[in-house]
């Protein structure tokens, strides 16, 4: 059966793409991977006529934390120098490394965002760093932003061209109590005004400011307080009318049907543009089993739920707020090392950008940029991890409107694409969990034989069906652009990353490598090798959506 479904993709869909022009294409996660067993072949079926979903320009998307260096997890201190405090903003790798996105979404804040207060001179206390503290929450005293630092990095995110999402201390003073809810004082206060006034006069660029981090044991708040709290959401009653453009997101805590749902319906209308939410699906960092679960295609289906539930709220609630991933580490307690940092989470990352981008999902943040085991940069060195270069390229080659599509093949290939990013066609992403099978994919449409040049002749009548194939040698004029990526000598858990069998690594000067695609005629399949994931641009193919 599989080799007849080649077959027919080879003689019968592919002369319909080129005497057409682009075409367009995305998986559902729903669908993807579902088929015969162990082929080695495949057909990822895809609907260009619309759009399923539509990503921000920058859906790619990291973090910077504020953790210290005295941050630990399971014996190991993994966030060195990486803290919004003390990153070393003079690095040129580092610049680079942002700057290779023109422009990436930065998320700034984490866990310890409610106890940062900003040195403004309103805040009524001495602006000092962090301290550990065993009994503190999170294990830190309240720290402080020193306008100096705010300055500088301000000045790098300029220089770099990031785009600067920054979660506020909304709610600093917050405690946990015994049932579960939180309690102290919940005001934003005037600490958090001053921060924005400096910011406006300094005239620095703040693309959203987030309110709220909710961090696992706190996101039983009660609804009381969510409705106090949501009575300032419209930040019309603060300084924030000095935001002009600035989006506002909230609440940053890990998804809850019914507490999504009561948050949402408490919202003032139009008070919110996004909601956020984080995903630590994988479990503790200190987990064994995380390269399992990353290889397992049923616990990647697992994440689905999230993304179309949130989806659902949205949509029934009537609001024009949209869903985004405010902080996504996969692994939490600051990832594994030489899991969550090597070739082998690039399996679970890319496929949760596709998979949350098929649910109209506007941006996904990384966490972490740099500091952890997660950080898409060497914490030391700021030299990329594999994770940056899946980024990157999905930054370079998908774009923002999502297609409809479905796999016929094995369970391990998971298939997604989007409407090329600048450019004409589609780019399709292949992911290969199966480490001893190579997958000969091709990609036909759905819609085949609904093409304006296919469906009838220059009299206007109805074609035969057939009418194209005399053409296919035409097909051989044509080449598609893939991108292979693989893990250096095959191991899974190496931080090298090989684009087409080169190493991608930054050159003397600290500088990016190019990311050069290979050119394969369209009359071939994809080859997927074991263990691998491609990027393929097809640019002649029909897709209405993609126009």
């Amino acid at each position: 059966m599989a080799k007849l479904l080649l077959y027919l993709a080879t003689i019968l869909f592919w002369p319909f793409f080129f005497s057409s022009g682009p075409l367009g294409v995305c998986c559902q996660s729903n669908g993807v991977g579902r088929g015969v067993d162990g082929s080695g072949e495949g057909v990822v079926s895809v609907n260009g006529l619309s759009a399923i979903g539509r990503t921000d320009p920058d859906f790619v998307c990291a973090t910077l934390d504020w953790w210290p260096p005295e941050k630990c997890d399971y014996g190991t201190c993994s966030w060195g120098l990486a803290s919004l405090l003390n990153l070393n903003l003079s690095s040129k790798i580092l610049l680079n490394a942002v700057k290779a996105f023109s422009p990436l979404k930065l998320r700034l804040g984490g866990s310890l965002q409610d106890k940062v207060i900003y040195g403004t001179g309103d805040a009524g206390q001495p602006c000092t760093p962090f301290i550990y503290n065993s009994s503190e929450m999170f294990g830190f005293s309240q720290g402080c932003l020193p306008m100096s630092r705010w300055d500088e990095l301000n000045d790098f995110f300029k220089k770099s061209g990031a785009v600067i999402i920054f979660g506020l201390n909304a709610l600093n003073g917050r405690i946990p109590l015994n049932d579960g809810s939180v309690g102290g004082t919940l005001e934003f206060k005037s600490n958090a005004a001053g921060l924005i006034r400096y910011t406006v006069n300094k005239g620095y660029t703040i693309h959203g400011w987030e309110l709220v981090e909710l961090e696992p044991e706190l996101v039983q708040i009660n609804m009381r307080q969510i409705q106090s709290h949501s009575s300032r959401l419209s930040m019309k009653s603060i300084e924030v009318a000095l935001l002009g453009f600035s989006l506002v997101l909230a609440p940053g805590g890990f998804f809850d049907a019914n507490w999504f749902t009561k948050f949402i319906s408490k919202m003032k209308p139009r008070s919110l543009d996004a909601i956020t939410h984080h995903i630590y699906n994988l479990g503790p960092g200190v987990d064994t089993h995380l390269i399992d679960k990353i290889l397992d295609p049923s616990y990647l289906d697992g994440e689905a739920s999230t993304f179309s539930s949130l989806q659902s709220i949205l949509t029934s609630a009537g609001t024009s707020t949209t869903a985004w991933v405010g902080e996504a580490g996969g692994a939490y307690n600051s990832g594994h090392n030489l899991v969550t940092n090597a070739f082998v989470f690039s399996f679970w990352y890319l496929d949760q950008l596709g998979m949350s981008s098929s649910y109209d999902t506007k941006t996904y943040c990384r966490q972490s940029f740099v500091g952890g085991n997660y950080g898409l940069l060497n914490t030391t060195t700021y030299k990329p991890n594999p994770d940056y270069y899946s980024a990157l390229l999905w930054h370079r080659l998908m774009g923002q409107n999502v297609l409809s599509a479905s796999f016929n093949g094995s369970k391990k290939i998971r298939a997604y694409a989007h409407c090329a990013r600048d450019s004409e066609g589609i780019t399709v992403l292949l992911i290969n969990l199966d480490g001893n099978t190579t997958t000969k994919v091709f990609v036909t449409s759905q819609n085949a034989f609904m093409f304006p040049d296919a469906s009838k002749d220059g009299n206007g009548k109805p074609r035969r069906r057939f009418h194209h194939i005399s053409r296919f040698s035409r097909t051989l004029e044509y080449k598609r652009d893939e991108y292979h990526l693989t893990a250096k000598d095959g191991n899974l858990q190496s931080q090298t990353m090989l684009l087409n069998n080169n190493v991608l690594e930054m050159d003397s000067n600290g500088n990016i490598p190019p990311l050069t695609p290979i050119k394969v005629n369209m009359a071939e399949p994809i080859t997927v090798a074991p263990y691998s994931i491609v990027f393929a641009h097809i640019p002649h193919f029909y897709a209405p959506a993609c126009r």
